[in-house]
């Protein structure tokens, strides 16, 4: 079974990152960018507002696809995953629904992080962040 996914890559003006520290499984207590699955009907850029809104209390406008990832999930599924840029256009950043924490990172600081599977090698193969 596949389940169709959406992840918001959010950077400032100083060329930080968004991160949430997942307050559930999979990956709890690890660092991502926000997002999740599509609710039945939705659009990739309803589910990428809804899940950063969700998240981090932030209103985005979804912008390109950066990338596409697969991860195995639970029963067998198949976690289809496209990650958008995004720009931030209003809302306050703080902790809310699956995300324990909310944290802009500067790119030099993710590899100290314990970062979800394959995240930091996505964001710089994708050329979102500096090698």
């Amino acid at each position: 079974m596949r389940v169709n996914c959406v992840g918001a890559i959010i950077l400032d003006p100083s060329g930080r990152i968004l991160l949430i520290k997942r307050g559930h499984p999979p990956g709890e207590g690890l660092w991502s960018i926000p997002g999740g699955r599509l609710e039945p009907g939705e659009s990739d850029e309803a589910a990428l507002r809804r899940e950063v809104l969700e998240e981090t209390g932030l209103r985005v406008e979804p912008g390109p696809l950066a990338g596409i990832v697969e991860r195995p999930g639970p029963g067998g599924a198949t976690y289809v995953i496209r990650d958008y840029l995004a720009t931030v256009t209003g809302g306050r950043a703080a902790a809310g629904d699956d995300a324990a924490e909310v944290r802009w990172c500067a790119p030099g600081d993710l590899a100290r992080l314990p970062l979800v599977e394959g995240l930091l090698g996505c964001l710089t193969g994708w050329g979102v962040l500096p090698v």
